[in-house]
């Protein structure tokens, strides 16, 4: 099983000194709250808190018709687009694109991640330049509401919580109106196709087409 130190650069993240406390990454999703709260009162003047718990770099576009629920912060040249909907507890890095008709809540966004149109990414974290195609999504409730075990081959690793998403590492490519299900781990360097509905670990630098076909992912 990846630990975060194998699927984050924490240099890509202000949560580097949060995250660095935990050896699995969904063991992080808990704490998110409680620590936007904290970070976000120790940032320098570039940071404008609009609202209470609300911090955003004076750099970062928010357009009017988006909305931000606190806590949160939004770091420098981020793009946040009409009517996305950033549901608190969240922390955006810099220069994200966080897209049209999006919804993010519970999550830690690397710096230079894209979330452009029509996602919904809850409880989960995504690595620096990871990619979310048009219309994928992550799913973090179970169907029964029970709590979230993730797989790999043979081996099941508890996380005590209800609500896990996806765990995705740097540079991840998510293909378009894909499915992530709870506790979904994507590997560094790797490629989900358009289409796909994923659970499990998916190694990394690998292209995952279906379930029965993951292979490895060569550079040219």
């Amino acid at each position: 099983m990846y630990k975060t130190k194998d699927m984050f650069d924490l240099d890509h993240t202000i949560a580097k000194e949060y995250l660095e406390n935990y050896e699995y990454p969904w063991q992080a999703l808990e704490g998110i709250k409680e620590y936007v709260v904290k970070k976000g009162s120790e940032l320098g003047n570039e940071f404008k808190e609009v609202k209470e718990h609300v911090w955003i770099h004076e750099t970062a576009t928010v357009a009017p018709s988006a909305s931000i629920e606190a806590p949160v912060i939004i770091g420098a040249g981020t793009e946040v687009r009409h009517c996305a909907f950033i549901r608190g507890s969240a922390i955006i890095g810099e220069n994200c694109v966080i897209g049209n008709s999006c919804e993010i809540k519970n999550a830690i966004i690397f710096d230079n991640c894209q979330v452009p149109h029509f996602n919904y990414v809850g409880d989960s974290i995504l690595g620096h330049k990871a990619h979310m195609g048009a219309g994928s999504i992550v799913s973090n409730l179970k169907s029964d509401k029970q709590k979230v075990v993730i797989k790999e081959e043979d081996e099941k690793y508890e996380t005590n919580l209800k609500k896990v998403g996806a765990l995705v590492g740097d540079y991840a490519e998510i293909g378009c109106n894909s499915v992530l299900n709870p506790g979904t781990v994507i590997g560094r360097n790797s490629n989900v196709y358009p289409l796909a509905r994923v659970r499990g670990v998916v190694p990394e630098h690998s292209i995952y087409k279906d379930e029965h076909n993951v292979v490895e992912k060569f550079d040219d």
